[in-house]
């Protein structure tokens, strides 16, 4: 009767899957990359509304923009979420505004695409990279940014970048933090996204830029098109 050590075998097949992990967590980061590359801005919904969620979703849709973020805290996230991804299937849907592993799961169970926060916790980096799931983590520092990114980052949210400077700021980590992409949000305006880009950003978030509360609330939905509309043109 042949024998065997079953050990080697699973050392063997410990490796293959981690190796192909590896490989599937690169190719799903590399798809969001180019589709960051493609539209370069990413909508910012923060809904105190679920029917106001969808119709500025539609409006910024409208507009052009393809990268939509319905933040967790706007109203009934869940289901706007999973609405948003049967009603716009050309648009990537994602959520942000993400604080623990919990609502991050939740966030995947009903159909997030892409994962934000506005801080960076190593637990919930390693969940989305089990998930394949893009997920960029909240950074301020070079510390913090290279931090974030060592943990497995698709990419990093640079918040506030106004605070620190703005341009200025993204321009200066480019020397050393060159290899990692970054999204500044907190202060990007229709009038100075385009110079976030051309100082290495690879693409930028906006939120009351594009929805100003005056529109919001009186539903003027077509003005919000035309700003998602003039912000894409700018971005040419």
């Amino acid at each position: 009767m042949e024998c065997f050590d079953p050990v080697p075998r699973l050392c063997l097949y410990l490796r293959f899957l981690t190796s192909w992990l590896q490989v599937t967590v690169k190719m799903s980061n590399q798809v969001w990359l180019s589709q960051l590359k493609i539209h370069r801005a990413i909508a910012v919904i923060r809904a105190p509304k679920m029917v106001w969620g969808e119709q500025m979703a539609i409006a910024v849709a409208s507009g052009g923009m393809q990268l939509i973020e319905i933040t967790w805290n706007s109203d009934h996230a869940p289901e706007l979420i999973s609405q948003l991804r049967a009603k716009l299937p050309n648009c990537m849907i994602g959520t942000g505004t993400l604080f623990n592993v919990q609502q991050l799961e939740d966030a995947i169970a009903c159909g997030a695409q892409f994962l934000f926060s506005p801080h960076t916790d190593p637990e919930m980096i390693q969940a989305a990279v089990a998930k394949n799931i893009p997920i960029i983590p909240g950074a301020l520092t070079p510390t913090e940014i290279i931090t974030a990114w060592n943990y497995g980052a698709s990419c990093v949210k640079v918040f506030p970048v106004q605070s620190v400077g703005g341009t200025s700021y993204i321009k200066s980590l480019q020397g050393p933090l060159g290899h990692i992409p970054l999204i500044p949000t907190g202060g990007v305006t229709l009038e100075n996204a385009k110079d976030f880009l051309q100082v290495g950003a690879v693409a930028v978030g906006l939120s009351s830029e594009l929805f100003p509360q005056a529109s919001v609330l009186q539903k003027n939905w077509q003005a919000i098109s035309q700003q998602a509309k003039t912000l894409m043109q700018r971005l040419q």
